[in-house]
């Protein structure tokens, strides 16, 4: 029978790099996915593993790439890390490296951002991926799970009437979700680190300020503006969880609700998503 597809590597390799400048440290933390492509069939096929890079040396990899590169923002660390690979086994074709950051928030003392003190970001995880061969590489950045929410300015309305839905038509309503935004650069921004940050503003703006006919208008409106505003991005995906607060019907109690009073449910959920780019 035929091998239609395969790789190998290391799941899970966390690594903690720290920048130490006197008493003022930058710490960068991430868990990492590496997965190879390349002439390793005869290891399944024929118990060969003669081409086979150890996973233990993948690990290793990472580790020495990361204590000779401090200081690189993960996009740049994930393409020093395929380069070590690329440069160093002829017999891989191409290498996958997916990272998850742990972000920590730089803690005030007395008002004055202290030099080694931090607290967990647990908003949202950092994300970056990139695919590269001896031809190409294609890098993302992003964010996954990261959890915001208005109060007002959203509805949902409209909507096929086809017996089944017990939905009533809304114009005001609390939009909330857990987002995964996934953007492409066709080139390296002057700064990776600002250009996120900057990206992660323009979206929440958008969402913020503008009244939302829907999750998929909100969406589509985010995307446009990042691509207006950061020409290195090339296209952005979202998966946008709609998590939901449905009103509380008091009537029972002889009490109205108006729009006060929610039971917050995370599953079922709709499950919006989509991808914006240039034309």
């Amino acid at each position: 029978m035929p091998l239609i597809a395969s790789t190998y590597g290391k799941g899970r390799v966390r690594v903690m790099r720290l920048t130490r400048e006197g008493d003022h440290h930058t710490p960068r933390e991430l868990t990492l996915t590496v997965l190879m492509k390349g002439a390793f069939d005869a290891a399944w096929t024929a118990g060969d593993n003669r081409a086979c890079v150890a996973t233990d040396s993948v690990k290793n990899i990472v580790n020495v790439t990361a204590a000779k590169n401090l200081s690189l923002d993960k996009e740049a660390f994930v393409e020093a890390v395929a380069a070590v690979f690329l440069d160093t086994y002829p017999q891989i074709e191409e290498v996958t490296i997916e990272g998850l950051e742990t972000r920590w928030l730089r803690y005030a003392v007395a008002g004055e951002p202290h030099g080694h003190t931090f607290t967990l970001d647990a908003n949202g995880t950092g994300f970056v991926r990139l695919v590269a061969s001896r031809g190409a590489r294609v890098l993302q950045s992003g964010l996954r799970n990261f959890t915001f929410m208005k109060t007002t300015q959203s509805g949902w309305s409209d909507f096929v009437d086809d017996g089944y839905c017990t939905l009533p038509d809304t114009t005001d309503r609390i939009a909330a979700t857990a987002m995964d935004a996934t953007w492409t650069w066709t080139r390296p921004p002057a700064d990776y680190a600002a250009a996120n940050a900057d990206i992660l503003t323009h979206l929440l703006t958008v969402f913020g300020t503008t009244y939302s006919l829907g999750v998929q208008d909100s969406m589509y409106r985010m995307g446009e503006t990042v691509l207006a505003a950061i020409p290195e991005v090339g296209e952005i995906g979202f998966a946008m969880p709609n998590k939901h607060y449905i009103p509380i019907n008091l009537a029972p109690f002889g009490l109205a609700n108006a729009n006060t009073v929610f039971l917050p449910t995370d599953e079922p959920h709709g499950q919006i998503v989509a991808t914006i780019g240039r034309g």
